[in-house]
């Protein structure tokens, strides 16, 4: 990973800093109902401040598709905002423009201003030179703390970067160092779990990962994918048969990389998909007609134990099972703890992301205990891909 510049790096006295933020949050009945995305940018506009920066929040909402939606602006967020910073945030109702100009012409240091939702304005996803000016003639420097939004070539998340002294924030500085840990520079061995539904939405990872890491350890609906490559049956289980060619280009592949893949060799299987139903635990290729896989077994998980434990870093996308219904989110539980302890004990970096994962992790009580845990989902996904980021390709140092 090229080497990037942080707030430590710009003067930012009694300057307005454009700082590029992520509080896409859920939101019902017009309050925000989680405000971990919000709580965790505080560090950086807290930073900012302390170098007598002034910060001007730039951030979208939802999807309005270049057009002002009422119910998508950002004022929705700025009582959680006020909250989680313990100071009053003034707001624009415009990203750009005069009531855009006024409002940063009106700041005192100390004070904080969020701009309008960036994509209400056509120009934010097209990235266009036009509309990365305008937000640019705003302040006089650039601090992008939104990784989630980095895999993104959008005016607000890479234009813009090109046209001010440019930084990452605390927290797309956490995320990078540790993603740089895991992939870039890791310690090795090193183990993938890759888990979900299909092999197809995860190809390009698949591919990327047997050329990185030493162990990959294939979950989910996915690994019946493999086990039908492979010429086992699979019963009612998820499985894309029409992939069976590519996972036995992938096996293939892994093998010549050096990389060993571990799936399932004992299975949970039930005949109907819901919480509690009748199951019983078979070897791997023992799935009965009338069943469907819907678990990785005990000694699955004993060879999970095993890989992790002759592993010194760990990355996490996707569960092993049907984690979302007991008992069926035993391997996923019993695994997440397995890398919680180890990472407590100081014997494994442990970094994770997606969306399911994330769930997973929470639902197993571990979340606290990962080296990091990355929200940034579609961001993530591609650094695991092995795809440049231009987001964060902006913020290199040249």
């Amino acid at each position: 990973m090229a080497d990037f510049n942080t707030i430590d790096d710009l003067d930012l006295d009694g300057k307005v800093v454009l700082t590029r933020v992520d509080v896409n949050v859920p939101v019902e009945n017009g309050q925000v109902t989680d405000a971990t995305r919000i709580e965790k940018i505080v560090p950086t506009i807290k930073d900012i401040q302390a170098k007598g920066g002034i910060p001007v929040l730039l951030a979208h909402f939802d999807r309005p598709k270049g057009k002002r939606v009422d119910s998508m602006s950002l004022k929705i967020v700025i009582p959680a905002l006020e909250k989680a910073l313990g100071q009053p945030v003034k707001f624009a109702e415009e990203a750009i423009g005069g009531p855009a100009k006024r409002a940063v012409a009106d700041l005192k240091p100390g004070d904080v201003l969020l701009l309008e939702n960036t994509r209400f304005y056509p120009g934010e996803e097209a990235n266009d030179p036009t509309f990365a000016a305008s937000l640019a003639a705003l302040g006089q420097a650039y601090v992008n703390d939104a990784f989630s939004a980095a895999h993104r070539a959008h005016a607000s998340t890479e234009g813009i970067a090109q046209l001010l002294p440019s930084a990452a924030g605390r927290l797309m500085e956490a995320e990078l160092k540790a993603l740089n840990a895991a992939l870039g520079e890791p310690q090795r061995p090193v183990v993938a779990v890759v888990g979900g539904a299909k092999v197809s939405t995860k190809l390009d990872l698949l591919s990327n990962l047997i050329s990185k890491v030493d162990h990959l350890v294939i979950g989910g609906g996915m690994a019946n994918t493999f086990l039908v490559a492979q010429g086992i049956e699979v019963g009612k289980s998820l499985a894309e048969r029409d992939m069976a060619d590519t996972a036995r280009d992938i096996l293939g592949r892994a093998e010549g990389a050096g990389c060993t893949i571990h799936l399932p060799v004992d299975v949970v299987v039930a005949r109907e998909f819901k919480a509690n139903a009748a199951n019983e635990t078979v070897a791997a290729d023992a799935c009965p007609a009338d069943a469907m896989i819907l678990d990785a077994g005990p000694q699955t998980v004993a060879k999970i134990r095993t890989v992790f434990e002759a592993s010194r870093t760990l990355i996490w996308n996707g569960p092993l099972g049907a984690f979302e219904i007991a008992p069926f989110d035993a391997a996923t539980n019993a695994a997440a703890q397995e890398a919680a302890q180890l990472t407590r004990e100081g014997k494994l970096i442990s970094v994770a992301g997606g969306g399911d994962t994330v769930a997973a992790l929470n639902k197993a009580g571990v979340s606290g205990d990962f080296t990091f845990i990355s929200t940034a989902g579609g961001a993530f996904l591609e650094w695991m891909e092995g795809k440049e980021l231009p987001g964060v390709a902006a913020l290199e140092k040249h």
